[in-house]
């Protein structure tokens, strides 16, 4: 499998998922501002839209949706147990939290927050979506350790896309359970590593783009 990822983007939540599913990957790096890889070829042939993730598969066919991408990874290592088994009320609620955490959080929080070229009107509007979203997820993580009865898909991209709120202004510790969610699961081994690594990947992506607009 090839994983194309920009750094500390929602295609870390591919990475930890394929690191707890011990596969053997390669991760291709995405400027997705200059919308090329590393070598300097043209990303838009691989996704249209410019976007990563981007999962192409052992069998050469490209995923491009989290949502999609996620499930598949959990069903080709089935030994991980990072999904649930597909029919049963249990996926259907994978399912839901894939969709709440891509719709409700990633897009309708912290893509506008994120956006530096958002105007503050657009910035305000957003925030006033948080509380209701994030009360949500804290009545739910209340005295749970996972989304679902085990680590899953869904906590991978869940930790991923509460690892922006500091970036996009959104204080955690206005929600207790989701705090302590973000910090146990960071701790987990395989979070934990993809988060190390793709922090210095984002460290090295930054100065490359001052470098380059002086």
């Amino acid at each position: 499998m090839e994983l194309y990822f920009s750094p500390l983007a929602c295609s870390l939540a591919t990475r930890i998922s394929l690191y707890e599913a011990g596969a053997d990957a390669r991760f291709i790096e995405v400027d997705t501002k200059s919308k090329r890889l590393r070598d300097g070829s043209d990303f838009y042939p691989i996704n249209p839209l410019g976007q990563v993730p981007v999962l192409r598969t052992n069998d050469g066919w490209l995923l491009r949706e989290n949502t999609a991408i996620l499930p598949y990874v959990a069903d080709a290592f089935p030994a991980a147990a990072l999904a649930p088994q597909p029919g049963t009320a249990e996926r259907a609620k994978l399912q839901e939290w894939l969709g709440f955490i891509s719709t409700e959080l990633h897009k309708a929080v912290f893509v506008p927050l994120l956006d530096e070229q958002a105007p503050a009107d657009v910035h305000s509007y957003t925030r006033k979506k948080v509380a209701l979203r994030l009360d949500l997820l804290e009545r739910h993580l209340h005295g749970r350790e996972f989304l679902l009865e085990r680590f899953s898909v869904a906590d991978a991209y869940l930790v991923t896309v509460l690892n922006w709120a500091r970036y996009g202004g959104v204080e955690l510790e206005q929600w207790p359970s989701v705090q302590k969610y973000y910090e146990r699961i960071t701790r987990r081994a395989s979070v934990a590593k993809a988060l190390a690594e793709e922090f210095v990947l984002y460290r090295d992506e930054q100065e490359r783009r001052k470098a380059a607009a002086t």
